[in-house]
């Protein structure tokens, strides 16, 4: 009986899940999308209507037949928490079940620090403490470096000065949660999946621009995550033999060349910058039509393109979404980045979209939240127990917003 009752709670939270991030659906689209029978669909959609926790809304024209009526929300009680964490600040987020950041907060952070841990568990403590939702889903932590299992969330991070820290474990402990830690660019892959231009494509790579260059691979709808929780390492693709010194301790990776300490640092090398420089001085150079300033953006996107070809060739997605803070600059990226990779990639693959994303700074945050707001479509089971327990509160937390007398 108990299998019985998960699965139907699995059920579901994967249909509030999905309509809360597309919003309103068909029970035909449901049953397609979450490839599952439309007599499932059916059922489950019919006790969450009897619950009060979905709504009948208009019909959707029909090419034949009787029109289909879509399904909403009738509650949005679900909301998850995403951390960012770089060496210098925490950025936290709390997302409703539509991925729609509700607030958000940035706090000053050493990762250096013997206490940094403890100062993580107490800034999140602040942050839980403020919330409106009771009980809150779960909290997601994106890291910049390798994470061993979600549902477990050991850390090693260069970045960080991180080596087989046990983050999941910490948190968990202290603040009594579901807490799911994954690699930043995985998480926020996922929250293109769910939410961003990579919706409704099985197989896609996200490529990250920024201080780092990362990158997520979703193949047949599943978000790669390698051996050891560090697939997407795609900054460290060797480019230039003998290049410039990477932090990884390798010569001419592709980060080393085309990351923002590297073009700032390259940048002041030929002129274009003084000393104290910021890519920002350096954007605002090209956007004031310095032609070196330009030339120097085209040129590492040239570099970006042909390495990115090489994926592109390798991997087969369907869609390349690229995002990041570097895509503030892209137009001046994108005039060596297009004949770059479009001359690169074999012959067939020469029409691939590639989407460029416009970038918050909460973006970052809002993919952590992912973590927890897709456990209901994890069928690989990597977020484990963490994921269950997730599901549980989000079936918890929708029954208490039932309207009096609904059964």
């Amino acid at each position: 009986m108990k299998q019985s009752s998960d699965r139907a709670d699995a059920h579901r939270s994967a249909v509030l899940a999905r309509i809360g991030a597309r919003g309103p659906m068909s029970r035909a689209d449901l049953a397609r999308e979450l490839a599952v029978s439309p007599a499932l669909v059916t059922q489950t959609t019919k006790r969450l209507l009897a619950d009060g926790l979905l709504v009948e809304l208009q019909t959707t024209p029909s090419t034949g037949g009787r029109p289909a009526r879509l399904l909403g929300l009738a509650s949005t009680s679900g909301a998850a928490v995403g951390v960012k964490v770089v060496a210098g600040h925490v950025t936290a987020i709390e997302a409703g079940i539509d991925g729609t950041v509700l607030r958000s907060v940035t706090e000053s952070f050493d990762a250096t620090a013997p206490t940094a841990v403890g100062e993580l568990v107490e800034i999140l403590r602040r942050f839980v403490a403020s919330s409106q939702h009771d009980p809150l889903l779960g909290i997601g932590v994106g890291i910049p470096g390798s994470v061993d299992a979600q549902a477990v969330g050991t850390v090693d991070s260069t970045q960080l000065g991180w080596q087989h820290v046990p983050l999941g474990d910490i948190l968990r402990r202290e603040l009594a949660m579901p807490v799911l830690v994954e690699n930043n660019v995985n998480a926020l892959t996922m929250a293109e999946r769910l939410f961003g231009q990579a919706r409704g494509h099985d197989d896609v790579l996200v490529v990250t621009i920024g201080t780092g260059v990362g990158a997520g691979i979703v193949s047949d709808g599943v978000v790669l995550r390698g051996a050891t929780g560090s697939v997407g390492e795609f900054g460290h693709l060797p480019v230039v033999p003998d290049g410039p010194e990477c932090q990884c301790g390798a010569r001419g990776c592709l980060e080393a060349l085309v990351g923002e300490h590297a073009l700032v640092r390259d940048a002041v090398r030929r002129g274009l910058l003084e000393p104290a420089g910021t890519i920002a001085d350096l954007r605002a150079l090209a956007d004031d039509g310095d032609d070196g300033a330009r030339r120097f953006f085209e040129q590492a996107g040239a570099l970006l393109g042909r390495a990115l070809a090489g994926a592109v060739n390798l991997l087969d997605p369907e869609i390349v979404v690229v995002l990041g803070e570097g895509v503030t600059a892209w137009p001046y990226w994108a005039t060596g980045f297009e004949p770059a990779l479009r001359s690169a990639v074999i012959p067939r693959k020469r029409g691939i979209v590639v989407a460029v994303e416009t970038w918050q700074d909460d973006r970052w945050a809002q993919g952590a939240a992912s973590l927890v707001l897709s456990t209901p479509f994890d069928a690989q089971g990597h977020s484990g127990e963490q994921g269950r327990l997730v599901r549980e509160r989000m079936n918890v937390a929708s029954r208490e917003e039932q309207p009096e007398g609904a059964h």
